[in-house]
């Protein structure tokens, strides 16, 4: 009772809760003053440098930057380009630099294009509905799309939107990649695209995505490389002489690919970029109304109207940081990774599942990991939780690149090895759920799940609970 009501009404103790419209309005210095207070106290909790992901940045110079950034162009919107030219320049820039670094130029015999999207979900959802729209002109009445079982949940939740079936292809449980011969057998005539990650999110490998091209060239179907992770990132990887394959336009058989500039591009949360290499699919996505009586409606994404201060405090980040930016901050990630791989690694009750880079998971035939979370919890670390089998993740992010943070997940893991053997017969306390450890999930559970989060958005409607 008591966490449910810490969870539903955050901060009903401390600040009053406003469940209708207030009758006169709060003076701007106490709300200001009060919001102060929430982010400091909220930003505590990731600047330690151990909260995996989440923060990709963490430097408050930098985002205070985009906030002025954002500040200047919050109240534009970006659809009415007649107004505000400033936004075909920011969207096209930020499409430019993101080819020029997934290698666009290789793209020769059509015209490569882009879509900035409000996420990494948008640019997925975008994707899907582009190659649903592909098929349909080719006459596919009943589409397909064939995904790793590691690839995102939003693929699913684009097909189940768009009313695409959704094919699951099995990995390969020694290396944690899609299976070629698996994703092969899922083809078929209605096949509308195959998808690979780069890198997955849950172990943060990479699919065979060349083998994956030359499969969808021999089959005549779209591929769609999900870098919404690493497309910011890996390319750095491989510029650091880092063994990371080749999975960008530079493979042939590549037809779009996600990258995430509010990841590893170091932007304000909600923008994405989803690149064409021909902007045929992507113009075949767009919706117009040339009917309506409010005069001709096109909008070029499902989003309607939004602020033009992401796209202005997105292209800020990119032009502010350049290549040399880039890179030295993909160093320090890259060493960092590696070096806490190595930590995990020299226990040998842990295993580091696959072949990862930036973003790795962890796993123990030995003890239920969950164990070493619950102990780590206790020091401060937030991982992320996996399931099939139970693991927990790491994406490494600069707020990891602080000094003596590696020295501390050695320290803090040996002890919580220990715990978990001295603990391995009782039930861990945490589990695994997407964004947050919080109670082991299985299939079963999905009404479950709908039901919290029902609760969850249901309480904010209603009074809290007194104290």
């Amino acid at each position: 009772d008591t966490v449910s009501r810490v969870n539903d009404y955050p901060y009903a103790q401390r600040f009053t809760a406003t469940r209708g419209m207030p009758s006169e309005g709060r003076a701007r210095g106490a709300i200001l003053d009060e919001l102060s207070t929430i982010a400091r106290e909220e930003d505590a909790s990731w600047e330690t440098g151990k909260c995996s992901g989440t923060m990709y940045c963490g430097d408050h110079e930098h985002y205070d930057f985009l906030n002025r950034a954002f500040a200047l162009f919050s109240h534009v919107n970006a659809l009415q380009r007649d107004m505000c030219p400033s936004q075909t320049r920011f969207e096209g820039e930020i499409i430019a630099m993101t080819l020029d670094l997934l290698h666009g130029d290789a793209i020769t015999a059509t015209h490569p294009a882009g879509l900035v999207t409000n996420g990494g979900t948008g640019s997925i959802l975008h994707a899907v509905l582009a190659y649903r729209e592909a098929g349909r002109r080719r006459g596919v009445t009943r589409p397909n799309l064939v995904k790793p079982e590691t690839a995102h949940p939003a693929f699913d939740k684009a097909c189940h939107l768009f009313g695409i079936e959704c094919r699951n292809a099995l990995i390969d449980a020694s290396d944690a990649r899609v299976r070629i011969d698996e994703v092969a057998t899922l083809v078929d005539a209605s096949t509308v695209a195959i998808v690979g990650s780069a890198c997955n999110y849950g172990y943060g490998t990479i699919d065979p995505i060349e083998d994956l091209g030359a499969l969808a060239l021999d089959r005549g179907v779209g591929l769609h490389v999900d870098a919404c992770l690493g497309g910011f990132l890996l390319p750095w990887g491989e510029e650091l002489g880092y063994a990371i394959p080749r999975f960008d336009f530079r493979v042939p058989g590549v037809t779009t690919i996600s990258a995430d500039t509010h990841k590893y591009g170091y932007g304000l949360k909600g923008t994405s970029v989803l690149m064409f290499a021909d902007k045929a699919l992507r113009n075949g996505q767009y919706f117009a109304l040339a009917g309506w009586s409010g005069g001709k409606y096109m909008s070029p994404g499902i989003e309607g109207s939004r602020s033009g201060g992401l796209l202005a405090a997105t292209w800020a980040a990119m032009v502010s940081l350049g290549r040399d930016g880039y890179l030295q901050y993909a160093q320090r990630i890259f060493e960092t990774a590696f070096a806490m791989q190595d930590v995990v690694r020299a226990h040998s009750e842990l295993r580091v599942i696959g072949d990862p880079t930036f973003c790795f998971a962890f796993t123990s035939e030995a003890f239920d990991i969950y164990h070493v979370n619950d102990f780590m919890q206790g020091r401060g670390w937030r991982f992320n939780g996996q399931q099939y089998p139970n693991a927990l993740h790491m994406a490494v992010t600069r707020p990891q690149t602080q000094r003596e943070i590696v020295e501390e997940f050695s320290t803090d893991l040996a002890e919580a090895v220990a715990y978990a053997h001295e603990h391995q017969h009782e039930q861990p306390v945490s589990g695994a759920l997407y964004g947050g450890v919080v109670g082991g999930l299985t299939d079963e559970a999905d009404e479950f799940i709908r039901s919290v989060m029902a609760d969850l958005l249901d309480a904010q409607q209603s009074v809290p609970p007194p104290s």
